[in-house]
């Protein structure tokens, strides 16, 4: 029987045939296609095996045949044959100096955070005498300077010539030292970069790599001091550091003291204080020191920063002139007051004919003295050294 809609069932469907939609796996697909690209990268790096990723380079044969030996000039009879140098034992320094180049490496020798190269002026270019073996004794904790066979002394020695500058001889003079240099190996990197060689320099005993720091200052024409740290009143509350010269301690105790002090670094044409107020103020303290430094040729500077010194008056008992400075400049670090310190010294070499300043190694100050010092001969003041105030000191 046919179907219709007579002969169908009430609330009975007809079953038509249904529609069948093809439905693709979309996720597995994308999967597979990752998968494959993966696997396409991981073949093509294991095949080609370049670790610079593409990075274009070049690939440089070196030579490590050694060059002939250069012949030999035909000597004269009985002459001396002639130095070798051996280039391969060369250090930097060396070349440095050869040169006349003046790199100073902020962070050390190794890895500097900072680099500072400085090209030779021929026209200002002084040169210090480096360290003579013939001004140097053996200590019990390492080389200390000594009055050589000849009646030498480290204090002429190792100075800076005064009239380095071509300033003339009847001008005001006028000395700076800055002191606090060896501590931080940038600071002193910025001061000898940027600071006239006629700012002399005093380093404290403390810190790393002193010698190489040293001859950098020297090789720019600085002259250096040994800043000796000296008991000051509120000790130890205030401690100046390692090896202080203490008022109250038997000399022989302090003398070995100093001496671990003066064996950090050489080179230098003297002494000056660092705090030192209760020290400076004993003759029975101060006394076997100034008569030690005397004894060795070298100078004593006080740093005027105690009104109790009596280093002056020690001093003239033992026929060893004590330049003192007449202020310090950056007693208050704030640019109108080094400023007006400036200025306050430059007029008082004019009234006096001499003047003396110290200061610290802050950025601030090393870079107010450096504008200051660059101009201070053609404003009519001639920029000394601090041994200049010593030999000129009656």
């Amino acid at each position: 029987m046919a179907v219709n809609d007579l002969t169908t069932p009430l609330g009975v469907a007809e079953d038509k045939p249904s529609r069948r939609r093809l439905r693709l796996p979309v996720r597995a697909i994308l999967g597979g296609a990752v998968l494959a690209v993966m696997a396409l990268f991981a073949g093509w790096v294991a095949l080609v095996d370049d670790p610079l990723g593409g990075e274009p380079r070049v690939t440089v044969a070196i030579d490590m045949t050694p060059p002939a030996a250069a012949p030999k000039p035909a000597e004269a009879p009985g002459a001396a044959p002639p130095a070798e140098t051996n280039a391969r034992t060369a250090t930097a320094a060396d070349l440095e100096q050869q040169s006349g180049v003046v790199v100073v490496r902020g962070g050390g020798a190794a890895a500097p955070p900072s680099v500072i190269v400085r090209a030779p002026d021929p026209a200002a270019a002084v040169k210090l005498a480096p360290p003579d073996p013939a001004l140097t004794e053996r200590g019990k904790a390492g080389p200390l300077p000594k009055i050589g066979a000849d009646g030498r002394r480290p204090a002429d020695v190792y100075a800076r010539p005064a009239a380095a500058s071509g300033a003339k001889i009847a001008l005001p003079r006028l000395a700076v030292l800055v002191g606090g240099m060896g501590i931080s190996q940038n600071g002193t990197a910025e001061a000898i970069a940027k600071l006239p060689g006629g700012v002399s320099f005093a380093f404290a005993p403390y810190g790393s790599d002193l010698d190489r720091l040293v001859q950098q200052a020297r090789g720019a024409g600085h002259e250096v001091m040994l800043q000796a740290p000296m008991e000051p009143f509120d000790y130890p509350d205030n401690d100046p550091g390692p090896q202080t010269l203490l008022a109250a301690a038997p000399a022989d105790q302090n003398l070995e003291r100093l001496h671990w002090q003066m064996s950090r670094f050489g080179g230098y044409v003297g002494i000056t204080n660092y705090m030192g107020g209760k020290f400076t103020a004993s003759a029975e303290a101060l006394g076997p020191i100034l008569k030690d430094v005397a004894g060795r040729g070298l100078i004593y500077a006080d740093d005027g920063s105690s009104p109790r010194s009596i280093a002056d008056q020690v001093g003239a008992s033992l026929g060893l002139a004590v330049p003192k400075a007449d202020m310090v400049i950056d007693v208050v670090p704030t640019p109108q007051a080094v400023d007006a310190a400036l200025a306050k010294l430059e007029q008082l070499a004019r009234d006096k004919g001499t003047a003396f300043g110290v200061a610290t190694g802050l950025p601030l100050t090393v870079a107010k003295l450096s504008d200051w010092a660059r101009t201070l001969e053609k404003r009519g003041v001639q920029l000394v050294p601090v041994s200049e105030l010593a030999r000129k000191q009656p």
